[in-house]
């Protein structure tokens, strides 16, 4: 795959980013790069290998899920500066 000026521009546009010709240069020369790179990678015959489902052998490593006990809900709004009966009270950063 050959990158060119107007796959570098209509990324720059997806991505809402703004280069110079400069930056354009370089990106398109690291694009070109890893794209390279890329396809050496698809020379390589995976026929044979399984996939990487972990990156260690470690199998569910996580703690046990249990239910611990837990502040009420007029312990949490104790404290809060601004809040109802049920709910914390912000204030509106939405406008309409």
């Amino acid at each position: 795959m050959e990158v060119n000026d107007v796959l570098v521009q209509q990324l720059a546009d997806l991505a809402r980013l703004e280069f110079n010709d400069q930056e354009k240069i370089e990106i398109r020369g690291d694009l070109q790069r890893m794209i390279t790179f890329v396809e050496k990678l698809n020379e390589l015959d995976t026929s044979h290998v399984k996939p990487l489902l972990h990156l260690t052998d470690d199998y569910n490593v996580f703690r046990e899920d249990r239910v611990i006990p837990a502040i009420t809900r007029e312990e949490a709004l104790q404290n809060a500066p601004s809040a109802t009966e049920e709910y914390f009270k912000v204030p509106k950063i939405i406008k309409k």
